[in-house]
C-alpha cells in the first residue's frame, strides 16, 4: 500500500465536499481495496461513507422498494419485508461472495463500480429501477455505461436504489467457483410494462437487456417459451474460462432458470 489520506464522512453532502480531485469514495471497499493494492487503483483520499446514517436501510412501501445505498448485501440477504416483496433479489444477495463480502459489501458500493460480472446492476435493468444520487435521479437503463463505466459525474454520490415489485421476478447464475462473480448471470422480470431480461457476467461491454430473451417470453412467461432462442455471441466476453459461443448457450441456461424461478 501507499500514503493516503483517510477521512470518515459525516454526511453525505459532508462526503460530497471531501470527495474531489483523485478521491475515491469507500461503501464496502470489495474491489477498491484489492485495486489499491494490487496498485491498479491509486486515490489521493479515501472518502468512508459506511458511517452515514441516512444510505442505511430497505423501506417497503405498498408497491414501492427503496434499499439505501450503504446497506449491505447480507441486509439485503436477510431482510423479511424485502423477501415477501422481491424473494428474487433476497435471493441474488444471498448468492454474492462469501459471508464476509456480504456483511460488508453494499448494493451502491456495487452498482456505482458496475462490475461486469456484478449481481445488482442486472437486477436493476431487469427491475427498472431508479438510481438516485445526492444530484439527480437516473433510470437504470441510463445508469450503467459500459464496463466499470456509470453515468455517475464528479461528487456525485449514490444514495437509494427504488423500484416497483413486478409480478414476478427471478435470477439465476452460473458463478466462478473460485470468486462466485457471475461466468453469466440473468434476471427476469414481468410487470405492468412487460417482461425485461437484463445479463451480467457475460457481455463485452457490461450489463444488457437481452431482446431476443424478452421477445420470447413476452409471448409466454415459461422456461418452455425459450427453446429455439438465438442469442448472438458476437457481443459477448470471451476469456479462460469460458468461449462466446459458451456464454450464450449460459444465457440461455440461466434465463430458463430464472424464469422457473419467478414461476414458482
Amino acid at each position: 500500500m501507499y500514503a493516503v489520506n483517510y477521512h470518515r464522512a459525516k454526511s453525505v453532502a459532508d462526503a460530497a465536499k471531501l470527495g474531489k480531485g483523485d478521491a475515491k469514495y469507500l461503501s464496502g471497499g470489495m474491489t477498491l481495496i484489492p485495486a489499491m493494492k494490487t496498485r491498479l487503483a491509486a486515490p489521493s483520499d479515501l472518502v468512508d461513507l459506511t458511517h452515514i446514517k441516512d444510505l442505511k436501510g430497505i423501506t417497503v412501501s405498498g408497491k414501492t422498494v427503496t434499499i439505501g445505498a450503504g446497506t449491505t448485501h447480507y441486509e439485503v440477504a436477510t431482510d423479511a419485508k424485502l423477501a415477501k416483496a422481491c424473494p428474487a433479489i433476497v435471493y441474488l444477495a444471498g448468492l454474492i461472495g462469501d459471508p464476509a463480502v456480504r456483511h460488508r459489501g453494499t448494493i451502491g458500493g456495487s452498482i456505482a463500480n458496475n462490475d461486469p460480472a456484478a449481481d445488482y446492476p442486472a437486477a436493476m435493468l431487469a427491475l427498472g429501477a431508479t438510481i438516485t444520487t445526492n444530484k439527480r435521479s437516473l433510470p437504470a437503463d441510463k445508469f450503467f455505461k459500459g464496463l466499470f463505466e456509470t453515468a455517475l459525474k464528479d461528487g456525485e454520490i449514490v444514495t437509494s436504489v427504488s423500484f416497483t415489485v413486478p409480478a414476478k421476478a427471478g435470477y439465476a447464475k452460473f458463478p466462478n467457483p473460485a470468486s462466485r462473480y457471475a461466468m453469466t448471470g440473468v434476471f427476469v422480470t414481468k410487470g405492468k410494462d412487460g417482461v425485461r431480461a437484463a445479463v451480467t457476467g457475460a457481455g463485452d461491454d457490461g450489463v444488457f437487456r437481452s431482446k431476443e430473451i424478452e421477445a420470447a417470453l413476452s409471448k409466454k412467461f415459461e422456461a418452455s417459451a425459450l427453446e429455439g432462442v438465438k442469442v448472438p455471441s458476437g457481443s459477448l466476453m470471451e476469456d479462460m474460462h469460458a468461449s462466446s459461443d459458451y456464454r450464450a448457450a449460459l444465457i440461455l441456461a440461466m434465463a430458463k432458470r430464472a424464469v422457473a424461478q419467478a414461476n414458482a
